[in-house]
């Protein structure tokens, strides 16, 4: 049987640092924010082992290379992680000390190993 690697979870996120200007607090909150609106059942009910995810991780910030992308990904609980760090997210500056607060976006993509036909027999 042939299988293909296929997208089967989406999930976005935010997070932010409200003081600090720190990039990587931001994104780490986006990734926990995306994780919490997902569940793995799926995979029980596929007996899938969690390990064969495949985890793509896009954070969008407007400094990117301020985030720790090794700390993104090993925030990440199973499968095969990858980070990238985009231009992306937002920066509220205040007008009265340089301390913006720091909003950053996240989409986890997980793929699996499946039939190339689906799932249907």
């Amino acid at each position: 049987m042939n299988t293909s690697l296929r997208r089967v979870i989406l999930e976005m996120g935010t997070g932010n640092d409200l003081h600090g200007g720190d990039y990587t607090k931001a994104a780490l909150r986006a990734v926990q924010d995306a994780l919490h609106h997902s569940s793995l059942a799926m995979l029980r009910a596929l007996k899938v082992d969690p390990r064969d995810m495949v985890v793509q991780v896009t954070i969008g910030v407007q400094r990117p290379e301020k985030v720790d992308a090794e700390r993104v990904r090993a925030s990440l609980p199973h499968g095969q992680v990858t980070v990238s760090v985009v231009r992306g997210g937002l920066d509220v500056p205040d007008p009265d000390r340089d301390d913006p607060a720091v909003i950053a976006s996240a989409a986890i993509a997980v793929s699996l190993p499946l039939p190339s036909g689906g799932l249907a027999p």
